[in-house]
């Protein structure tokens, strides 16, 4: 990352409340084909969440821990805050001066720009403001937010509109929190109604409509120059699993997540 920042643009999205054995599943089946072909070997990475919640979650990724490999460590992370004794921190790791990733690469001369997606992201209030506060430029409204079917296109249509009125020569750090996952998601599985409620299976539908989508999004990313993207869970959710439900908890479906990076190249001119 110590070279890559700089002369590539970044893109950080995270698939708010994504399990990993749901993503792992539709990617084998061929069901989110979009987001197959940039994962590297056609899998996503297993992962361990950083927290179990979207704010506890956000706060540590936003200070360069991003998800952890699922195996023993110790792991080199991509960003880290410059601080003795760092057993993570390498060669090539991009260590900031900052308290943060986001001013961290403020001050490498990108422009940081957060399209939210569930509550922590809507601005209305103090508790709201705090993460999209990290960032110079900050957008969130209804339209985005987990009560709208068609969240993520309009999150994507508000990137395109961004990235298009940025001038070329500054660097970009987009970062997308998706709420389309997270519940309520019933209305993404055809059919569905009101009283049949969420289910894994509706987690598995609004992921599919993530992935008709997202083309747009890598597209738009990587329309100025090269883009490394990182894309990830920043938790899971219980069904019903061991009788749990929901987040915030301490449960295998909670803590492992998808994780994936890779690098998106702009198409060649026509």
């Amino acid at each position: 990352m110590s070279t890559i920042v700089g002369s590539h643009d970044l893109l950080l999205v995270t698939l708010d409340t994504l399990r990993h054995d749901v993503a792992a599943e539709l990617a084998a089946a061929g069901r989110i084909p979009h987001l197959a072909r940039h994962l590297p070997g056609g899998v996503w990475e297993k992962r361990h969440a950083p927290g179990s919640f979207t704010y506890a979650s956000h706060q540590a990724m936003f200070a360069g821990f991003l998800p952890t490999p699922a195996a023993p460590g110790p792991h080199p992370r991509l960003f880290a805050a410059r601080f003795a004794g760092s057993e993570t921190t390498a060669d090539g790791t991009f260590v900031f001066d900052t308290p943060d990733l986001v001013s961290g690469l403020a001050a490498a001369g990108y422009r940081t720009v957060c399209i939210g997606g569930v509550g922590f992201f809507n601005g209305q209030g103090p508790l709201g403001s705090v993460l999209p506060g990290l960032f110079q430029e900050s957008h969130w409204e209804p339209g985005f937010g987990v009560a709208s079917p068609t969240s993520f296109e309009e999150q994507v249509t508000r990137a395109e509109q961004v990235v298009a009125e940025l001038p070329a020569g500054r660097r970009l750090f987009l970062f997308v929190n998706v709420a389309a996952l997270h519940q309520p998601n019933w209305f993404h599985r055809d059919g569905a109604t009101p009283g049949a409620g969420d289910s894994r299976d509706t987690h598995a539908a609004a992921l599919e409509y993530v992935d008709r989508h997202i083309g747009r999004l890598f597209a738009a990313a990587s329309s100025r120059r090269r883009c490394f993207a990182i894309v990830c869970s920043d938790h899971g959710t219980a069904y019903g699993d061991d009788g749990y439900t929901g987040h915030r908890l301490g449960h295998e479906a909670v803590w492992t997540v998808p994780y994936a990076q890779f690098f998106l190249d702009p198409k060649a001119p026509r």
